[in-house]
């Protein structure tokens, strides 16, 4: 195998053996195959829009399997010879239906008898070694596919809430049929560009889904220790599987807790409102597996973020989904296994208090007090504003992110989203003139709001976003983090410094476009990158 997609890949060149995540060469070759697969339905699917023909089940395929092979989603690999399978029943299907013919290689693909066989075909096209002979040509067409598994996960959360656009799918089965193209440098950018510009229009979408169904989030001090009674642990990302099983254990005597990115939930105030949704427990993905041993009750994991589970749990855990583990319990939206399996369980013994944080500050909240924002700056309370943001991960590096907010000067404010935040999500920075110096703006689409709330100060100040006092420090993990990097190179936004290490799939020559371009940098150390940023 060969895999470089996330941060963590092995000696910081890419896994070889099995994934840092867990993931096995025979799912890794599978995954791959299933992107050749989807380019080929792709190929298939953009001739035949051409023609008029655009099926909504084959679109929302399309993202799904797309997600799946997101790092940290779906490990199973009898999943993924049903996904290949069906991919390749769906484009020859649309092309009897439309009557296109596409005769490249990936659009005749035909898959083999057997799961091993499918394998042998995966580790043929490998996304990071057969896409493309020239390095600096693969690495744009990494970048462009990894982005758009990004895309394809937003886009799928959003439509899961009944929010899609036409538009959005087709840019990703375009670039998806594009990626096979020998494609040039300036081609391969501006595709690179427009996916993050599409990636803003899926968080956007997604941002009216969660809004839309459960309110804008508010300040909210949410508990981090625990209430004695029967438990439930949510981990992922999916609000909508949160607001199921809300409703499901209503009136059961079970406590629902959050787990990683799923914090911010709290905030929303159509799941606030149920009394047993009590508060969050542990930290970010990568710490799961001590986390979730000694949490007393069921656990469910939504989209992405699992990590294999141990034996002390995995009875305990279930998935939904598209997350997939081998030996784990899948369920559809009916959780009634999870249910059972808590009410099994001992659950806690007494409360435990272990203080609170605060959550709930997306666009909207931190709009509502804008005239305070901008009167502490122009007077001179607020120097500058921080956004602190990204991924978490266990590679070493990242307590750089820890010591980078407890050392931001006390006139200046820290804005943070995704779960980077479990660097420094409890520390207590107290405020400016009542503003809190840490504001949790939510999940990582919710860099969507933390865009909207750097437009609107630009306007109120009447200047462009870069010259706002405002930097940018980045942490990455994953794909998704890969699309909203994207997403802020496609508005313009300069400066921005990115760790704990550089993407394996950039070569250095791609890096200078990016630095000419964009003056992005690696993090150095917190104390060279304030006196950099603030003098």
């Amino acid at each position: 195998m060969f895999c470089n997609q996330c941060e963590q890949t092995a000696k910081g060149t890419g896994c070889t053996k099995v994934g840092v995540c867990g993931k096995q060469p025979e799912v890794a070759a599978l995954q791959d195959l299933l992107i050749y697969a989807l380019q080929g339905l792709s190929e298939v699917a953009v001739q035949a829009r051409a023609k008029g023909v655009s099926e909504a089940d084959l679109n929302r395929f399309v993202n799904e399997g797309v997600f799946s092979t997101l790092t940290n989603v779906d490990f199973d690999p009898a999943r993924f010879e049903v996904l290949i399978r069906d991919a390749v029943a769906r484009r020859e299907a649309l092309k009897a239906k439309s009557g296109v013919n596409v005769a490249t290689p990936a659009a005749t693909f035909a898959p083999a008898a057997t799961l091993e066989g499918l394998v042998a075909q995966g580790e043929q096209h490998n996304i990071s070694e057969a896409l493309e002979a020239h390095e600096d040509l693969r690495s744009l067409k990494q970048i462009l596919i990894y982005g758009l598994k990004g895309v394809a996960a937003y886009a799928d959360h959003a439509a899961i809430l009944g929010r899609e656009d036409e538009s959005v799918y087709e840019f990703v089965q375009r670039a998806l049929a594009k990626s096979l193209d020998k494609l040039g440098l300036e081609e391969l950018i501006g595709l690179c560009m427009e996916c993050g510009q599409v990636n803003l229009k899926a968080m956007e979408l997604l941002d009216g889904g969660n809004t839309g169904t459960y309110g804008h989030p508010v300040p909210t001090e949410v508990p981090l220790g625990a209430k004695k009674g029967k438990a439930i642990l949510v981990s992922g990302h999916d609000l909508k599987d949160l607001a199921m099983l809300l409703e499901q254990t209503a009136g059961k005597g079970i406590n629902i807790y959050t787990h990683g990115e799923m914090l911010p939930c709290h905030g929303y105030p159509e799941l606030k409102k149920h009394a047993h949704f009590h508060g969050h427990y542990g930290t970010a993905w990568q710490n799961q597996q001590k986390e979730f041993a000694e949490f007393p009750g069921a656990i469910l994991m939504t989209t992405n973020c699992i990590q294999k589970p141990v034996e002390s749990y995995k009875g305990n855990i279930f998935t939904t989904g598209l997350v997939g583990w081998p030996g784990v319990t899948h369920v559809g939206k009916d959780f009634t296994q999870v249910i059972a399996k808590a009410l099994e369980m001992p659950g806690f013994a007494a409360d435990e208090d272990k203080g609170s944080v605060l959550t709930g500050f997306a666009r909207n909240a931190v709009l509502g007090v804008a005239d305070k924002v901008i009167a502490a700056v122009k007077g001179g309370d607020i120097r500058h504003f921080f956004l602190v943001a990204g991924c978490d991960g266990a590679k070493p590096g990242r307590n750089y992110y820890t010591e980078f907010v407890e050392k931001v000067p006390s006139d200046c404010v820290v804005l943070t989203l995704a779960c980077g935040k479990f660097r420094f999500f409890d520390k207590k920075l107290g405020d400016i003139g009542g503003i809190p110096r840490l504001l949790d703006v939510g999940q990582c689409n919710d860099a969507y709001s933390a865009i909207q709330i750097a437009v609107a100060l630009a306007g109120a100040f009447n200047c462009g976003v870069n010259d706002l006092p405002l930097s940018m420090v980045l942490s990455w993990y994953e794909q998704k983090a890969v699309a909203i990097l994207l997403t802020l190179l496609s508005l313009g936004i300069k400066g921005i410094r990115l760790g704990p290490s550089l993407p394996a799939f950039i070569t250095p020559n791609v890096l200078n476009v990016l630095v000419e371009n964009f003056d992005i940098k690696p993090i150095t150390t917190p104390d060279e990158d304030l006196k950099a940023i603030l003098g």
